[in-house]
């Protein structure tokens, strides 16, 4: 159990102790910081163990110097083993601390990588859609595309037609964003 301890608590350093302005990366099961000092990105979108690449990485190197709070969902302790029912405790403590991450979240970034499914994903895009705070990556090869780009242009989502647009947009929003 300490081990884990530890392991938890090194997954909340920031990436650059030297830099106040220095992202800080939080995965999950970590608990979220308890004040709201800075802009939150929820890092969504597929993982899809061994199909997605871990673009949430590039993603994090990408934005290693802004000054946000990285809510990375992709844990490295994730069991397979672990059934995807509610009474499962490491899996609803996945699940608590997404939606909880989700809702903490000043900008949430969904990227549906080609290749993949990703139906969780869908579904916090379903629940998160209309926040006006996603930005969404979907690119050809992604399995439902069709249905992504139609409700995105219903419902006002801002799109990106690439990782560099999304890096951009995620970086010009954390320049906007003010404390309440």
């Amino acid at each position: 159990m300490a081990l884990r301890s530890l392991a938890a608590a090194l997954l909340t350093l920031p990436l650059a102790a030297t830099s106040a302005t220095a992202a800080e990366v939080v995965t999950s099961p970590a608990p979220l910081p308890a004040t709201h000092e800075r802009a939150r990105v929820f890092l969504g979108g597929s993982i899809e163990m061994g199909v997605a690449r871990d673009w949430q990485a590039d993603l994090i190197a990408a934005l290693a110097n802004e000054p946000a709070i990285l809510l990375n969902p992709r844990r490295p302790d994730w069991n397979p083993a672990w059934k995807p029912v509610a009474e499962e405790p490491q899996f609803r403590r996945q699940v608590e601390w997404e939606l909880s991450a989700l809702d903490s979240a000043d900008v949430i970034v969904m990227y549906l990588a080609p290749g993949t499914q990703s139906p969780i994903s869908l579904l916090e895009l379903g629940l998160h859609g209309r926040s006006g705070k996603v930005v969404l990556l979907c690119p050809d090869g992604f399995w439902r595309k069709g249905n992504v780009d139609i409700t995105a242009e219903r419902y006002g989502i801002t799109r990106v037609a690439t990782f560099d647009e999304l890096v951009a947009e995620v970086r010009a929003r954390l320049r906007r964003w003010k404390p309440e």
